[in-house]
């Protein structure tokens, strides 16, 4: 059986006690485990990939009660940071899974049932024998754009300029995308972007909506 290339490495990051807790006692609240079923939503569905320590994710869900948000993530750190964070903010439009996002979205996901699909500062890989491993390839764009409603944005965002070409030329090849001014979540500041601003790397978004 062929290996497939993950986009991520686990990282052996420490993790906190209180995020340890929150792994044991609040993803039972929050989480949803991986599995075949497709997630249910009579309200608008948002899928984030990466929401790393959940900032970003938190903010958006607060600023949209109406709308229900799955945040994607595989590192038990970000995971246990953020189910913290909805436990503080008694957020109940907030669900999270641990898993890989491609596995993700082919298996929970229906087709054509997503208001948006965020994807803020995924990794690089900027070295170009590592490219491969990068998230944003041709099937990746076909996956995500069936996967999105009609008139429903891919926002994407990046720090890296070769990437956000990268991302610009391969989102632009998938037919079922077409350009977008913007989407309808604003994106506050990340951590990665606070970073990258401070770096003196440009950030550029890119909104591409489903025909």
């Amino acid at each position: 059986m062929v290996r497939p290339i993950r986009s991520f490495v686990l990282r052996q990051g420490r993790t906190t006690p209180a995020q340890t807790r929150a792994l044991e006692q609040l993803y039972p609240k929050y989480g949803l485990a991986f599995s075949r079923q497709k997630v249910k939503s009579e309200r608008p569905l948002v899928l984030e990939i990466g929401s790393g320590m959940g900032e970003t994710t938190i903010e958006i869900a607060k600023a949209h009660p109406q709308v229900d948000f799955v945040a994607v993530e595989v590192h038990g750190p970000g995971v246990g940071s953020l189910l913290n964070r909805i436990e503080a903010e008694k957020l109940s439009n907030v669900r999270v899974v641990r898993h890989d996002a491609v596995e993700v979205l082919e298996h929970m996901v229906e087709d054509g049932s997503l208001a948006a699909i965020h994807l803020f500062f995924p990794d690089p890989w900027p070295k170009k024998r590592h490219h491969k491993r990068r998230l944003v390839q041709s099937a990746f764009a076909a996956l995500a754009a069936r996967k999105l409603a009609r008139g429903g944005v891919l926002h994407a965002a990046t720090d890296w300029p070769d990437y956000a070409d990268w991302m610009a030329e391969v989102f632009s090849k998938e037919e079922l995308l077409g350009p977008a001014q913007g989407g309808a979540f604003l994106k506050p500041l990340t951590k990665f972007e606070a970073r990258g601003k401070r770096l003196g790397h440009p950030i550029r978004e890119l909104f591409f909506r489903r025909r």
